[in-house]
């Protein structure tokens, strides 16, 4: 079969790089792709918003199923597109509808839902601009910190923690007023603050049966001890020591059950990822947000761990028939640490040389924000430049390889955090 990945991310790299393996795979293609993407797939010059152009490629390929990797083509209706058009009723597409993008396309359309379906959330309300005195009111009645989230989607950044109500205030201000998040702001969600423990629950699912994958911490501030500016991740473990047995069994029955079953009552069409992000409060699970595709960097801790063959289980997803898959996880840790350009989440300088990727590394090289120049070098292109992960026995020696192989990588400017899982040691 051949297969097209759509996203140019580490998730997308991570993607390719697993259903490389597939022994059912002819060719397989990534647009737009990355450096890193190049080494194990064809990339192609298509962009992923851009539903003729990726029309016309998978004719032209003949390709059989096209895997989305960002939020944004499904937010915009990529699969209903597919559904529609009569030349492409025999490619398969994973993902969900642009109305069941919502999920994550909204955090006032999720709020409902999970409200309507009576899965755990934090108490909220949601204003647009002319409401913005009432806004204020409700931020009075609740305690600090307060949490502010744009509806709308904002790569990762819509989400603003304050901690006292003048620095609420100001925020709120600042995205209904001034648009901080552009249109992604226009309504915005103001929820009491979840006191926990975070982590993230994915699952594959065809809309009726699911399968459920590794679970994930991710650490999105850019500095060490979870300080400074949110990024879209920093790194990520997997599996989360705090998250038990007894934990997942709440997870699946509260909201797996409940979100999936929403899904059919709502008639929504829905074949792809689900990725919980969870609050656990003492020992209590909380849907913080959902997001409709995999996580990034959340994928390239997941992936190496499902031993399943994964091009079996998007096929099982895309035709409905995932009930008759199996997903097989191995039990060892996987944790990967994000080499950004210097300056990021804020102005960074791009095209800088990237060395030591071609050593011995003892770790896995996820390539996001790369490129080759005219001499065929790797050069960086982008804030989140790569996600080196490695898996060992346990948080420990992941840790010291992932580092280990991190110190023979160099760029200008080359930043990461040095205590990525450390916490989950103490």
């Amino acid at each position: 079969m051949n297969v097209l990945i759509l996203g140019s991310g580490g998730r997308e790299h991570a993607i390719a790089w697993k259903i490389s393996k597939s022994q059912d795979l002819t060719n397989l293609y990534v647009a737009p792709g990355n450096a890193g993407t190049s080494d194990v797939a064809q990339n192609v010059d298509v962009s992923a918003t851009d539903f003729e152009q990726v029309k016309a490629f998978v004719l032209q390929k003949e390709i059989g199923l096209v895997v989305v990797g960002p939020e944004q083509p499904l937010v915009d209706g990529i699969v209903d597109y597919f559904g529609k058009d009569p030349d492409l009723i025999n490619t398969l597409i994973l993902g969900p509808s642009a109305r069941a993008s919502l999920l994550e396309g909204s955090k006032d359309f999720a709020k409902n839902f999970m409200k309507k379906y009576n899965v755990p959330t934090a108490a909220y309300q949601s204003f647009s601009r002319d409401q913005l005195e009432q806004a204020k009111a409700f931020l009075r009645q609740l305690k600090p910190p307060y949490v502010l989230k744009a509806d709308g989607l904002a790569a990762g950044k819509g989400v603003l923690i304050a901690n006292d109500f003048e620095q609420a205030e100001k925020a709120l201000t600042d995205m209904l007023v001034d648009e901080k998040f552009g249109v992604a702001s226009e309504v915005v969600v103001i929820e009491e603050f979840l006191d926990g423990m975070e982590c993230s629950v994915f699952a594959i699912t065809d809309g009726t049966d699911y399968k459920i994958l590794p679970v994930a911490k991710d650490y999105k501030r850019i500095g060490e001890g979870d300080t400074g500016l949110n990024t879209g991740g920093m790194g990520c473990v997997s599996p989360v020591p705090f998250v038990d047995e007894g934990f997942m069994q709440k997870v699946e029955s509260k909201i797996i059950k409940p979100t999936i079953k929403g899904i059919q009552m709502e008639n929504l069409k829905f074949n792809g990822f689900l990725f919980l992000g969870l609050m656990n409060v003492d020992g209590e699970p909380y849907v913080i947000e959902y997001n409709i595709r995999l996580g990034d960097p959340e994928a390239q801790v997941i992936l190496p761990r499902v031993k399943s063959d994964f091009l079996e289980l998007c096929l099982g997803a895309a035709k409905n028939e995932l009930a008759s898959t199996s997903i097989e996880i191995n039990d060892e840790y996987a944790l990967s640490v994000i080499a950004a350009s210097g300056g990021y989440p804020e102005k960074y300088e791009k095209q800088k040389q990237i060395s030591g990727l071609d050593e011995e590394l003892g770790a896995m090289i996820f390539q996001a924000g790369t490129t080759k120049d005219n001499r065929n070098i790797t050069i960086t292109s982008g804030g989140r430049v790569l996600a080196v992960t490695a898996m060992a026995e346990n948080i420990k020696q992941a840790r010291e390889k992932a580092y280990h192989a991190l110190e023979k990588i160099h760029f200008e400017k080359i930043y990461y955090r040095k205590d990525i899982g450390k916490d989950l040691l103490e």
